[in-house]
């Protein structure tokens, strides 16, 4: 659906530009904007390989472990049917890290890890999402955000010169998001028939 969405955005510039005779603005417009898309994408290397390399170390040192062991009541709160200490855990403390971090393509693996995880505990499997497996979609599509490098790093490349600025407010707004996606879903999880819900 995206794609036909930017090709309809494309060809109505296009077409309106040509009806404008500013075919060739646009064409210049194009040119500075792969330019400008190679030279973000390489200032971005070097940021993400730093937090990649970093997460890679809290995993393999036992940090994420000791992380998921301090959110275990958290996370027990939240994902009741998820035994103690299960491996599951680990790997929504890292996702939820990544996401904390603004490392939306490093959360993506740990993000899937872990529903393939709660779809053990699932009793309606394949038929329909768990509660949980709702609770965890939530969390990862409105997950809180400490650090937004991605965007940092786009802003540093781009010239911004005060990048950090974007931090409260995203954390603000971030947090809010988390706050009203996990109480409304819960409320739904009330009030919904779930065929395989404990009672």
């Amino acid at each position: 659906m995206m794609n036909w969405i930017w090709l309809f955005f494309i060809l109505s510039s296009v077409i309106i530009s040509l009806f404008n005779g500013k075919i060739d603005e646009v064409s210049n417009a194009i040119l500075s904007s792969a330019q400008s898309a190679v030279i973000i994408c390489f200032g971005l290397i070097g940021v993400m390989s730093l937090w990649l390399g970093l997460m890679r170390i809290a995993q393999e040192s036992g940090l994420i472990k000791l992380i998921a062991h301090f959110l275990s009541p958290f996370l027990k709160r939240l994902f009741p049917s998820i035994p103690k200490n299960d491996p599951v855990q680990a790997d929504i403390a890292l996702n939820v890290s990544a996401n904390a971090l603004g490392l939306g393509n490093a959360a993506t693996p740990f993000g899937i890890k872990a529903m393939e995880g709660l779809k053990r505990f699932n009793p309606n499997k394949p038929d329909v999402a768990s509660d949980d497996m709702c609770t965890f979609l939530t969390i990862n599509t409105a997950g809180i955000q400490l650090i937004p490098v991605s965007v940092i790093a786009i802003l540093m490349t781009t010239g911004s010169e005060n990048p950090g600025e974007i931090l409260l407010p995203t954390l603000i707004t971030t947090f809010s998001a988390l706050c009203i996606g996990v109480a409304f879903v819960k409320c739904l999880i009330k009030i919904s028939p779930n065929p395989g819900r404990k009672k």
